[in-house]
């Protein structure tokens, strides 16, 4: 008998990176390309339309692409209107926006740059939209200028790497409040804007070699920021408070057998004033005999250790935590996807090589939204993108309260093993 795969959600002609859903419209944000190497594959942002099919299914079609040029973005963050864009050693600065045909038109009429701090105000090329993964052709015009559309227009961009060699910004994220803009890159360094003047707050070397990942706390409290030199940093503005030390709870294990791959904050259900942060923690060297891979959860005010548990011999790849802070999601480098309860660190869905191939990064669709509900009667719903091309939805279906989940469970025709625990346990 054949391996059972999620049925893909879409499938973009470009290698895909980076996964978003912007929280006010429900829209889902796909990024990649080729690159600049001259092989006929394209770079582009794809702004997808996510429908609810019934209860549990979803369908996606293609709202709107827009062009990239030579660079594919890497990595991205959204905020309100806005998305920032990892293109090579450059954060590029995107505004988006539901409109109609006409104000489309209107705003693709900028095509002048300015300048603004130390950010180059960018017009962005023309864009593209269709249905259905299909670009149209013929006279736009035709269409009524009624029809909603996504408007995209390039904005700014800043150098987020200083990299000699070959510049790579590596992560991006907005504040909670949106007030900074941060990025690392392979050069080690940290760079700090503030939101939306792009005037440089911060500019600082955190590791030594490459940026794996940052998170900001509530508040911009705290910094975490995770290398390929071991450490995991905790700053307060540009100075460095506190190293966190995973292994010091693990006596088996050596300080440097293991690296950080992956750093997020995530909130605690139905406990207003708390914070958790999760770590990921890969193996440096690969055996004969795979070691483990480790989430570890920490208080996210005291930032001391609370729980570590093994997740599996495949190499984590990415890391994401539900809006809600119930859920976590994994990918891993052979193409795995995993759903983990946040308050025990149990798995709970587990489809192996779904992709196949490296999952690039993931998204879980809001847990809630103002006059729209896209995550259906599902408890949860993880997207995935990976270098194959392909976005996948993975659910994990609502049940009565109380009901207890044991055994095996058939989600979305893969079965996936899950512990058993009522549901008010994780909530």
């Amino acid at each position: 008998m054949g391996k059972k795969k999620v049925p893909d959600l879409y499938r973009a002609p470009f290698p895909l990176y980076s996964v978003k859903v912007d929280p006010d419209t429900g829209l889902v944000i796909i990024a990649g390309g080729g690159g600049a190497s001259k092989t006929g594959i394209k770079n582009a942002v794809h702004f997808l339309d996510l429908q609810l099919v019934g209860e549990y299914q979803h369908s996606a079609s293609l709202l709107h692409s827009h062009d990239t040029d030579t660079r594919a973005t890497m990595n991205m963050a959204v905020g309100k209107g806005v998305i920032a864009a990892g293109q090579d050693g450059t954060c590029c600065l995107m505004q988006f926006k539901q409109c109609t045909q006409k104000e489309a038109k209107d705003a693709n009429k900028d095509g002048k740059s300015k300048q603004q701090g130390n950010a180059r105000l960018r017009a962005g090329k023309g864009d593209k939209c269709g249905q259905d993964g299909v670009t149209p052709s013929g006279n736009m015009s035709d269409m009524k200028d009624e029809t909603i559309h996504i408007s995209v227009t390039a904005s700014a961009e800043v150098q987020s790497d200083l990299n000699p060699q070959d510049p790579l910004q590596k992560v991006v994220r907005f504040s909670p409040d949106q007030s900074l803009l941060l990025t690392g890159g392979t050069d080690g360094h940290i760079r700090v804007w503030e939101f939306p003047s792009l005037k440089k707050k911060f500019d600082f070397k955190a590791h030594e070699g490459e940026i794996e990942d940052l998170d900001i706390s509530p508040g911009n409290k705290h910094l975490v920021t995770v290398g390929r030199d071991f450490a995991c940093s905790v700053w307060s503005g540009n100075q460095l408070s506190m190293s966190l030390k995973w292994h010091e709870t693990m006596s088996q294990i050596d300080e440097k057998t293991y690296r950080y791959l992956a750093c997020r904050f995530g909130k605690v259900e139905d406990q207003k004033d708390a914070l958790r942060l999760y770590t990921v923690q890969i193996p440096h060297k690969r055996d004969r005999k795979p070691p483990p891979c480790y989430l570890t959860k920490w208080d996210g005010r005291s930032l001391l250790a609370m729980l570590t548990a093994p997740c599996g011999t495949e190499v984590i790849s990415s890391l994401a935590v539900s809006d809600s802070g119930t859920f976590l999601g994994l990918g891993t480098v052979t193409g795995s996807v995993a759903i983990y309860i946040a308050f025990s660190l149990q798995r709970l869905y587990y489809v192996h090589e779904s992709h196949g191939i490296v999952v690039t990064d993931l998204a879980f669709l809001p847990h809630s939204m103002k006059g729209k509900n896209i995550k259906g009667n599902n408890e949860t719903a993880l997207l995935s993108v990976a270098v194959d091309s392909r976005c996948q939805l993975h659910r994990v279906a609502r049940r009565n309260p109380g009901e207890t989940l044991k055994g095996l469970s058939h989600q979305s025709g893969v079965w996936c093993k899950t512990q058993t625990l009522l549901l008010k346990g994780y909530m």
